[in-house]
């Protein structure tokens, strides 16, 4: 599946899992924003959700797990970097080490499992996936304070919403050839049984947690526990696509483990 068709599919059927939570919860559809509000909302989820994702599908594509799990690296200072800019927040002593723990374990986890297929691939992979974490960091900080003071349910979905309208728009331009490209997953049904689950994974539970995680903790340390979403690469890649557990990986993720514990405690 094509990284466009796939995150087009996952938005929607994220967005229709978050408007049945937004019913569960009794929040409102529309909520009393400054239109200067809404417009960042709406740049937020093109640069976050629309771009970013298809970017990461794309580099996961020529990277496989192993490789796109090195390329994340870049995630935590990334946004520990954006929230000083954006927000000047500063790390403690104890937090950069702790991070500095965690990005190196990484470092030492992450091996080449796969074959790149060509050889501008690996370079493209990573520089697709460095990308996609600047601009995620930059859609998702610029709205902060917004699911701060507000459902951080209701703020996502109308994101989701907004990235698969854009998403829709841009096929519609590119004509019925297009279109009918962009609708592929939900075409393709004999894929529904693994694309269904990722989507309720990751677009709709996993980006709820991510969201709250920004919402009560600062961008740096947040970034931090993030990061550790690599270390489970690591270890759901030897369960499920038996790939080898070496001693080498053994050692990243209980350096990762280490760091975020030294940052939980600090």
């Amino acid at each position: 599946m094509p990284p466009l068709p796939l995150t087009f599919f996952k938005i929607w059927v994220a967005v229709l899992l978050l408007m049945g939570t937004l019913l569960w919860e009794g929040s409102p559809w529309v909520l009393d924003l400054t239109s200067q509000d809404y417009l960042r909302l709406v740049v937020s989820a093109v640069l976050g959700i629309t771009l970013a994702d298809t970017m990461i599908a794309s580099a996961l594509n020529r990277l496989g797990a192993s490789l796109q799990a090195l390329a994340d690296c870049v995630y935590s200072p990334v946004i520990a970097l954006v929230g000083l800019v954006m927000f000047g927040e500063h790390l403690s002593a104890w937090e950069m080490m702790g991070g500095a723990l965690v990005v190196s374990g990484v470092f030492v986890g992450a091996t080449r499992t796969v074959e790149i297929k060509k050889p501008n691939d690996l370079w493209i992979g990573i520089l697709l996936a460095a990308g996609a974490h600047i601009i995620m960091a930059v859609g998702i900080l610029m709205v902060r304070d917004l699911f701060r003071e507000h459902s951080l349910v209701w703020v996502s979905t109308f994101r989701f919403v907004v990235a698969g309208v854009v998403m829709l728009f841009w096929g519609a331009l590119g004509g019925r050839k297009k279109l009918r490209h962009l609708f592929l997953g939900f075409r393709t049904r004999e894929t529904w049984k693994f694309m269904i689950p990722m989507s309720i994974l990751g677009p709709f539970l996993a980006t709820l947690f991510w969201v709250a995680g920004f919402k009560h903790l600062n961008a740096g340390r947040a970034a931090i526990f993030n990061q550790l979403s690599t270390v489970f690469i690591v270890i759901l890649a030897y369960l499920i696509l038996k790939e080898k557990f070496t001693a080498r990986k053994i050692a990243g993720v209980l350096l990762a483990i280490v760091g975020s514990l030294v940052v939980a405690m600090h």
